[in-house]
């Protein structure tokens, strides 16, 4: 059975897009090469080209380090702010409850 192509939405592919022109812009300003940044993150310079076209199906954590290693900030400005954020995450998961479920019927209350 042929697989789905899956489909993505408008943000998704612009954010992708977005990304992958930062980690561009990153890497040339740090003067590297196509190559040398594909083997500090340990991929294929294909893989790295794929990146930076902002490609969907490319591993998020390669995304990330290949982001990382170019100077590209995630999520904060200050990589020692990620504990505190983290932190803050999670006070407020614990607030909510553990799992959500879905009513299996549909409260009547017409009286």
């Amino acid at each position: 059975m042929p697989e789905q192509p899956r489909t993505y939405s408008r943000i998704t592919r612009d954010v992708l897009t977005l990304l992958g022109s930062l980690i561009r812009l990153g890497r040339k300003q740090r003067k590297m090469s196509e190559a040398d940044l594909a083997a500090r993150v340990g991929i294929a310079r294909s893989t790295l080209q794929l990146i930076e076209k902002g490609h969907p199906k490319v591993e998020i954590g390669l995304v990330f380090e290949a982001a990382t290693l170019v100077g590209v900030p995630l999520f904060v400005d200050e990589p020692s702010r990620l504990a505190s954020e983290q932190s803050r995450i999670d006070d407020k998961l614990a607030l909510l409850p553990q799992s959500v479920r879905v009513p299996r019927s549909k409260v009547k209350d017409d009286f």
